[in-house]
């Protein structure tokens, strides 16, 4: 069957976008995912993303990493709001459902922002950092990341007996300024070195200023893809409420393939 699909990116995080409102592409499966996300065999992309039907939102944001597994990907839903919009299913603010839960997402000019889930509590774990934005994350200060080798590092702490079960995403976070920081991410399900993470852009802001406790409320994140930016309200106890991550997100091209 030929499948039409749409590839977006957000600050050089890649997916297939693929309007499936009418249940058209029910049929895919975690090989189909795989075959289509190889930058080899197939279009290439971090992940995949159906559009589907939702009777209590805009649309449901199903989500594959590009190994076939499921999880919520910030820079994936900001480029769904993007193409959702170009698909005429809102007109520049949205409410949309993930695996997470319910989110809302906006659209100005090249910026695309969505409101996160709260954080509850970031935890220490061997002098790091571990907390759940959607999608779990490690994050680990390092005081120059140009010195620093991310797959190695991310594979090391992911496959580790902490955390092999389940994995986890690795970030490497390097402080630049109190509100500015500069992160690099080892994904889970991409299992590599991504050029951009919106929930670990997410997760490194909130550990920096739970670290720092400062009292911006917004830190700048530089990714080798781009920049982001991630405000919020913090509690009393730690915890993050009103988390918004928001960034750019562009259309690239559209085509259709035999799936």
């Amino acid at each position: 069957m030929q499948i039409q699909f749409s590839k977006f990116e957000g600050t050089g995080n890649d997916f297939i976008m693929i309007d499936n409102i009418n249940g058209t592409y029910n049929f895919l499966s975690e090989i189909h995912v795989k075959k289509l996300c190889d930058r080899k065999l197939g279009i290439g992309a971090d992940g995949l993303i159906l559009i589907n039907s939702d009777d209590s939102s805009d649309f449901y944001m199903d989500f594959f990493n590009s190994d076939g597994s499921k999880s919520f990907c910030g820079n994936g839903s900001r480029c769904a709001v993007l193409f959702t919009l170009n698909l005429g299913l809102h007109k520049g603010e949205t409410k949309f459902t993930a695996i997470d839960g319910v989110h809302k997402g906006s659209v100005s000019g090249e910026n695309v922002s969505i409101e996160m889930n709260d954080v509850s509590n970031i935890n220490v774990h061997l002098n790091d950092y571990v907390l759940d934005t959607g999608s779990p994350h490690y994050v680990q200060y390092s005081d120059d990341l140009s010195s620093e080798n991310t797959i190695r590092k991310g594979k090391e702490i992911r496959f580790g007996e902490s955390f092999l079960k389940n994995g986890i995403n690795v970030n490497l976070l390097q402080v630049l300024s109190p509100d500015q920081i500069k992160i690099a991410t080892y994904e889970r399900g991409v299992e590599d070195e991504t050029l951009s993470c919106g929930t670990g852009a997410t997760a490194c802001a909130l550990v920096h200023d739970f670290v720092s406790n400062s009292s911006f409320g917004k830190i700048q994140v530089q990714v080798k893809g781009g920049d982001l930016t991630v405000s919020f309200k913090r509690g009393s106890k730690g915890n993050y409420s009103q988390i918004v991550l928001s960034g750019p997100a562009n259309f690239i091209f559209s085509g259709s393939i035999d799936c």
